[in-house]
């Protein structure tokens, strides 16, 4: 089994359009209506919203590969680029996603590993991300890892609001 973590760049759009779309579903279709899926799908996973995501020099994308194919991605966020204000001193991981097919081989760990080394190198002293209340699987791997619930905040899924756990992991 071979794993590596890989940059992402603008040639990379389409393929990271696919994931996507495809990593969200999987994960959130089935406890959404079709109409508000596809709203935030048409909204936050079009190719003009990815590349301005991707040419912000204060976030990152990176896939991950289990034997040479794409299983998951990671975004990350520092400075302004966080979704929520948070602290000079705090990176954010916008989105953990992957597929299906290559859960539970360790893969969340090893993007999740990235984005602490990312934070490290930038001398932030916690990570942080959001998580919906109702993913109770993502929850338990985020504590497992060391994250804290340290607040919420309302996310919006079409025209439903939803609330997202706020999780913390303090890094030094």
């Amino acid at each position: 089994m071979t794993i590596n973590i890989k940059k992402c760049n603008v040639e990379d759009l389409p393929k990271l359009l696919e994931i996507s779309y495809e990593t969200f579903n999987e994960t959130f279709k089935k406890q959404n209506s079709p109409e508000n899926i596809k709203a935030y799908l048409e909204r936050a996973f079009n190719l003009k919203q990815l590349e301005k995501e991707l040419s912000n020099i204060s976030s990152q994308f990176f896939f991950v590969y289990l034997n040479n194919e794409v299983a998951g991605y990671l975004k990350i966020n520092i400075n302004d680029a966080q979704s929520e204000e948070m602290s000079d001193e705090s990176l954010e991981i916008e989105r953990i996603y992957i597929k299906r097919k290559f859960q539970k081989h360790g893969l969340g760990m090893y993007l999740l590993n990235k984005a602490i080394e990312i934070a490290m190198e930038f001398n932030k002293k916690k990570i942080w991300l959001g998580v919906w209340e109702k993913n109770e699987n993502a929850i338990a791997f985020y504590e497992k890892m060391g994250f804290v619930q340290t607040g919420s905040h309302s996310f919006y899924m079409g025209n439903e609001e939803q609330v997202d756990f706020i999780m913390t992991k303090i890094l030094i």
